[in-house]
């Protein structure tokens, strides 16, 4: 399975590398949208839970993965800025469903506000509209790892705590790739997690009662970060929203084991695809690709 490989100009200001899983029986495209420090790797998963069921899309942020070498990173990008990345990759496919992981849904949650024609649904993972202790302790800590460049803790930081419950492959690619990204990137997430910390999180509220399509969010059972119980929040402001919880799971649903992959793409099928979903045979399971970090 190959995908079609284009480094695309955004606006005359970014350039952004993407796969695109084509797939000829398939009606519909999904982009997916990664969480902070993760590349288009990290959805190695959830491309064989969607396709041949959809043309699949990936891309990398300006200052991540492939699509870093393109640019100049002379500025830190915005949630704002990465929710018009998100519409203008959205326009280009010609994409019916978005997904998004972890704070992917932060700039997902942006583009959706703003009604964009194409789009039918949309799937928010592992994301919530609060900051829960467990999760401020997570972002206080990275904010001062990350702006001391400690990279050996950063690494461990993300495995500790998110991917508590990744399998210790899955965790030592994780920590090989967080510990080892560029300083800008560094520069980029130290950016992101400070906005987030002393922002007023009515931001995501504000977006998403602007929301006019079906929403699934799914979280995992055990994952105290971005708990089931607080996405559940959204309730109160998407209007067409659906929530789904993954048993025996953490942060990362699909990558942590054999059951959860089996339950998250079920949980995606059917509300992707009610009327076509069956019980067909799974995909295997996908070991050695790095985590996506938060």
């Amino acid at each position: 399975m190959r995908p079609e490989i284009a480094v695309l100009d955004i606006q005359g200001q970014y350039r952004v590398y993407t796969e695109f899983y084509r797939a000829e029986a398939a009606d519909k495209t999904i982009i997916l949208v990664n969480g902070s420090m993760a590349t288009t790797a990290s959805f190695a998963q959830t491309v064989k839970n969607l396709h041949p069921q959809f043309n699949v899309v990936l891309y990398d942020q300006p200052y991540a993965g492939r699509s870093k070498a393109h640019n100049r990173h002379e500025r830190m990008l915005t949630k704002e800025i990465e929710g018009q990345i998100l519409l203008e990759l959205i326009e280009h496919f010609a994409a019916e469903h978005v997904l998004s992981f972890s704070w992917g849904g932060a700039a997902t949650l942006q583009a959706l506000a703003q009604c964009p024609r194409r789009i039918e649904k949309a799937v928010i993972s592992s994301f919530s509209p609060v900051i829960n202790e467990p999760m401020r302790d997570y972002l206080e800590r990275g904010v001062d790892y990350l702006g001391n460049l400690d990279r050996h803790r950063v690494g461990h930081l993300v495995n500790d705590t998110i991917g508590k419950h990744l399998p210790s492959l899955f965790k030592r690619f994780n920590y090989r790739h967080v510990s080892s990204l560029a300083e800008h990137e560094y520069g980029q997430m130290h950016f992101h997690i400070s906005h987030v910390l002393n922002s007023d999180r009515q931001c995501y509220i504000k977006a998403a009662k602007n929301i006019q399509i079906p929403v699934l969010f799914i979280n995992g059972e055990w994952d105290e970060y971005t708990s089931a119980k607080d996405a559940r929040l959204f309730a109160n402001h998407v209007r067409n929203s659906s929530f789904s919880t993954i048993s025996a799971t953490g942060h990362f649903l699909d990558m942590e084991h054999k059951a959860a992959c089996q339950d998250s793409r079920r949980a995606l099928l059917s509300f992707l695809k009610p009327l076509q979903y069956d019980a067909r045979p799974r995909p295997s399971y996908v070991q050695g690709q790095h985590a996506r970090a938060v």
